[in-house]
């Protein structure tokens, strides 16, 4: 660990920090990228093939993206996301792939080390987030070029790596080699701290120096501890003037709250089915594994019990039609697999014969609760009890963010303070040019927590912040 490192992470660092990251995913790691002096210009040469942001483009050449208006500069953008900033810098870094094209990106980069920013990115995992935590070989969601970060492309990467993507797509154990990887090759290292839990936020606003001016600007304490390699636990306190949340929304599974949720046999992680495959807890002659849920994880379960022919009930609370369902917004040339197992769902219901063996589906079922003799109890859609027999459940219905470490969890930072915080329903409430909390001055989120949940659109959040915190820094008197 370097001098610099160690001086903030002691117990009482006296000077604050500019900026501490919470969360070292693709998030935090573009963020850094930004906030290390590499700055954005577009090429000389380069024509955008949206005519109208080519013609903003050109009105201000010379100046870094950084350094111009995002807000004006993003206007007239359509795209799959709901952030404008988000669509602009993927519009710059992959100008025409929503429509087929590999047009290159407009943007070149420069390393300006006067515009670097000191900052720390604080993270459980190594760099790269909770893409260490997913099992290697299951194929990403987005296509593997949508998954690079600023001037590093997947494609480029995987090539010297003698490695190949997958119908445009990558292993997850790729991609996250690929984020480990681009910390290091783009010298960031010496920003990240692997290990470091987070246990709470608090700020205050300071007090009137005794010249009677006030810096209204709140200050920051974060507290926690690093985790060693002897696996012993060493608290740190950091001051910092801003505050990023970059810890995405795979740290606290959802439940469905019914009884018996609790028991041993009753899971919330795909690594449960891995493992008990492994110690042959569940076998081809077992009773069924039960997935609960609708979504891609629960699809990644049923593809891999499938893969190791493991007997499955699929339950699963909506109409197999349902056009809210993730599988009918997926293109089936580019999903297959995601499509096979809709396909099941559909036709393999209870009741009706079907060519899965060893497949079962449970639409729009209820489950009510789960038994010690390993029995579930559901409600069908006709309001009857069913009871099955099972070895392992894993209820796969999605995940909440753990901002524990927030005052109230962070609730009072979502757009509706009065309901749970949500990155689909309920995002923490940012200013969509600059990703600063709508409550709290210095606070920043990006990623899920400020609704954006593809790596693809998390980078325009980074941009976001890191053109609030240049201007906010310009700022500050010397």
């Amino acid at each position: 660990m370097s001098n610099w490192k160690k001086d903030h992470l002691g117990a009482s660092s006296s000077e604050p920090l500019t900026v501490l990251i919470i969360g070292n995913g693709p998030s935090g790691i573009c963020l850094s990228y930004l906030l290390s002096g590499y700055t954005p210009y577009v090429k000389p040469d380069s024509t955008h093939p949206h005519p109208l942001l080519q013609r903003k483009l050109m009105e201000a050449q010379g100046v870094s993206i950084l350094d111009q208006d995002l807000d004006y500069l993003s206007e007239g953008l359509e795209g799959r996301c709901q952030s404008p900033v988000a669509l602009l810098f993927d519009a710059l870094l992959r100008p025409d792939t929503d429509f087929g094209g590999n047009t290159e990106s407009v943007l070149t980069w420069k390393h300006r080390k006067e515009r670097a920013i000191p900052h720390l990115v604080l993270g459980r995992n190594l760099p790269g987030g909770a893409w260490h935590s997913i099992e290697g070989s299951m194929v990403t969601l987005s296509q593997g070029q949508w998954m690079g970060l600023p001037d590093l492309p997947v494609k480029d990467w995987m090539h010297r790596k003698r490695r190949g993507l997958r119908n445009s797509r990558a292993t997850a154990g790729d991609i996250a080699h690929y984020y480990r990887d681009y910390v290091t090759k783009k010298g960031l290292g010496h920003n990240f701290v692997s290990g470091a839990v987070v246990t709470a936020v608090e700020w205050e606003t300071p007090e009137p120096s005794s010249s009677g001016a006030q810096d209204s600007s709140p200050l920051f304490q974060v507290s926690g501890f690093l985790t060693t390699k002897g696996q012993s636990q060493k608290p740190f306190s950091l001051h910092a003037r801003n505050v990023v949340l970059a810890t995405g929304t795979s740290d606290s599974p959802a439940c469905l709250g019914i009884p018996g949720e609790t028991l041993a046999f009753v899971h919330h992680d795909l690594s449960a089915l891995e493992a008990a495959t492994r110690a042959g807890t569940v076998t081809p002659a077992s009773d069924p594994v039960l997935i609960i849920g609708a979504g891609l994880s629960a699809a990644d379960a049923v593809l891999y019990a499938r893969h190791y022919n493991i007997p499955v009930i699929h339950a699963f609370r909506r109409p197999v039609d349902d056009p809210g369902l993730v599988f009918n917004q997926l293109p089936k040339m580019l999903y297959p697999e995601y499509h096979k197992v809709h396909q099941m769902m559909r036709e393999r219901s209870v009741l009706s014969p079907s060519p899965y063996e060893g497949y079962r589906s449970l639409p729009e079922h209820r489950p009510l609760l789960f038994k010690e003799d390993h029995q579930a109890v559901f409600r069908d859609p006709q309001g009857l009890q069913k009871v099955f027999a099972v070895a392992l459940v894993l209820v796969l219905i999605g995940s909440h963010p753990d901002l524990s470490f927030l005052p109230g969890a962070g609730t009072d930072l979502a757009v509706d303070p009065d309901q749970a915080l949500s990155t689909k329903r309920n995002p923490i409430d940012v200013d969509p040019f600059t990703y600063q909390s709508a409550r709290q001055e210095g606070l920043y989120a990006v990623g899920p927590l400020a609704g954006d949940n593809f790596v693809r659109f998390v980078q325009g959040g980074a941009l976001a912040v890191a053109s609030s915190l240049l201007r906010k820094e310009a700022r500050r008197p010397p």
